[in-house]
């Protein structure tokens, strides 16, 4: 199912561009389908959580499950109970290593 499985992963380092330097970036696993947020660094958990249900799930609904690196927004506490709330399963990968956040670029 579309939408269903997602990888989550955040590109940094870009010049910026109306105050955003950061691109949080949304792939379905099944079709490769991207999403592109741009946020402003530094970003906490609550902007990122608030991007992605207002980018995410306002569109494709909520994810049955996530794949992302230990990046220290999706380790939060925070993080956690808003995935146990929503029922998503949360599925952490090993850091630097893209090809196991299904990525379409491996």
């Amino acid at each position: 199912m579309v939408w269903a499985n997602i990888g989550l992963d955040f590109v940094e380092a870009l010049p910026k561009v109306g105050g955003k330097s950061v691109i949080l970036m949304v792939v379905d696993r099944f079709s490769k389908y991207c999403h592109f947020i741009p946020l402003a660094h530094p970003y906490t958990t609550e902007t990122v959580a608030q991007a992605f249900f207002s980018d995410i799930v306002r569109l494709h609904g909520i994810p049955q499950s996530m794949a992302s690196d230990r990046d220290p927004v999706f380790t939060s506490k925070f993080w956690s109970e808003l995935m146990r709330l929503s029922g998503a399963k949360l599925h952490m990968t090993s850091a630097f290593h893209p090809q196991s956040d299904a990525m379409p670029f491996h």
